[in-house]
């Protein structure tokens, strides 16, 4: 797509914002080439030029580029390159929980120069979990048996639970999806959990990796009375200097109305804050009081104006269970997650799409996947058109959203939906629509992206109202 050039972008929110420019003109030949993988639970990281993704059952793919996926490994058998005998290597885990293979595996790389691999095992709808970690020379294994750290689920018989206490399913957190990471100050943490107790967070020693004495399970971030919330994962970004927590509501299969939820907080260990200001740690209860929670990032949706389930046309269903990753040499921010998608039943994929900060410092997703896109200025005229318009709600749902037809005019909105939109910078943009007797602005970003059912590069944009929900916009090219 031709050399990039760094420029800096100034605006009232980010002085230092930093855009990539394609210093070539996208053509109508330049089309982007995917192959993706199958990682359940998939969680970043980056060595030298590779990105690589950890998931459940030690499925494992690599990229250079983040849209041609290599599969290194598909699931635990015997002989496996990542864990050989996870029965035998990791007994004391699998052991307590009683199970026959790992889930949700993060990977970081420690001080000395190995990869610790922090793993949780466990049975599906069972308290009774452990997270170990696992070390390698190589990133892509064979990992070994370093530590056990935690464990959930004590019956009498075990004993108290790490806080001394008996174990309380309702309170105590499951031991299940960990993430590791540092913090702006290069403190290291691990946020974990799944339903029953919540999300928490504990510190741990840089040294060893191993949790600092005297805090039992940690601190709860969100959750709780076995609130539908998983797959926990905070990012920092140094352009808002805010810690980004995204966690999954709902049930993972088809009919689960898996989504993708954010909040954010100013300190590592929260509170953390939705964008109506709610406190996370107020979020606890059954779907209906949940879903109320957090910016609503993506959720079950299909561009199909009259069938929902169509194979044919671009839609996901149930994605979730994402990592995120910062590149600081182009200041931009990337979601991995697996999906399922419109009439397919089970069967599921990774996708990368990028993450992008409005003027209030809260991210949209872009529409599309990742096809190499980069911020380009556009002009209002650039932006006129008609357009398919997805509204994400906020609901814990299986319904599968479908799109409407909007048009943009000079400065108004048009079609099944009226308003009016407003361009800022060749980069955010305001959409103002008319709902329920009511005006909801939506603030975002709009780009030019690769439609990959259509096969061409289209204008689009992502935003998210004071609500927490976001829209989709997607013009209809000749």
């Amino acid at each position: 797509m031709g050399c990039l050039m760094k420029i800096c972008c100034k605006s009232s929110r980010f002085p230092c914002l930093v855009i990539c420019l394609i210093c070539s003109i996208l053509s109508a030949s330049e089309q982007a080439v995917f192959n993706w993988a199958t990682v359940h639970d998939p969680s970043v990281i980056k060595v030298n030029d590779t990105y690589y993704l950890f998931g459940s059952h030690l499925a494992v793919a690599k990229s250079n580029d983040l849209m041609r996926w290599t599969q290194v490994n598909l699931n635990v058998y015997k002989g496996n390159p990542i864990v050989p005998d996870i029965q035998q290597d990791l007994k004391e885990a699998v052991s307590w929980a009683r199970a026959d293979s790992i889930w949700a595996p993060h990977v970081i790389r420690m001080p000395d120069g190995k990869f610790y691999m922090y793993y949780c095992a466990s049975t599906f709808g069972s308290p009774r979990s452990a997270i170990g970690i696992a070390v390698s020379d190589k990133v892509e294994g064979p990992y070994r048996h370093y530590a056990v750290i935690l464990r959930s689920g004590q019956t009498p018989a075990d004993g108290p639970s790490e806080d001394g206490t008996p174990y309380n399913r309702m309170k105590h957190p499951n031991c299940i999806d960990p993430h590791t990471f540092y913090d702006k100050d290069g403190r290291l943490w691990m946020v974990y959990g799944s339903y029953f107790g919540g999300i928490f967070i504990i510190e741990l020693d840089p040294n060893t990796g191993l949790p600092l004495p005297g805090q039992g399970y940690g601190e709860r971030l969100i959750g709780g009375n076995h609130s539908p919330i998983e797959g926990p994962f905070i990012l920092y970004s140094p352009e808002t200097d805010y810690y980004y927590l995204f966690v999954s509501f709902g049930g993972l299969d088809s009919r689960g109305g898996y989504n993708i939820r954010v909040m954010r907080s100013r300190n590592v260990t929260g509170p953390y804050y939705d964008i109506e200001g709610n406190d996370a740690r107020e979020c606890m209860g059954d779907a209906r009081t949940t879903e109320q929670f957090g910016v609503k990032l993506v959720g079950n949706f299909n561009f199909n104006e009259t069938n929902p389930i169509s194979a044919a046309t671009f839609g996901y269903v149930s994605p979730g269970h994402n990592s995120a990753y910062y590149d600081p040499d182009t200041a931009r921010y990337f979601i991995f997650f697996h999906t399922r998608f419109p009439g397919r039943g089970e069967s599921h994929q990774i996708r990368v799409h990028q993450l992008l900060l409005n003027e209030e410092g809260w991210f949209v997703m872009a529409p599309f996947p990742y096809a190499g896109e980069t911020i380009l200025p556009l002009g209002k005229e650039d932006l006129l058109g008609e357009y398919m318009l997805i509204n994400h709600g906020k609901q814990i749902t299986s319904d599968i959203k479908q799109p409407v037809r909007i048009v943009l005019e000079d400065g108004k909105i048009s079609g099944a939906i009226e308003g009016h939109w407003q361009l800022k910078n060749g980069y955010f943009i305001d959409i103002s629509l008319e709902e329920k007797g009511q005006l909801v602005t939506y603030k975002g970003v709009c780009l030019k992206q690769w439609h990959p059912t259509e096969k061409k590069w289209v204008t689009t944009f992502s935003a998210v109202s004071e609500k927490g929900i976001c829209i989709w916009g997607v013009r209809i090219e000749d």
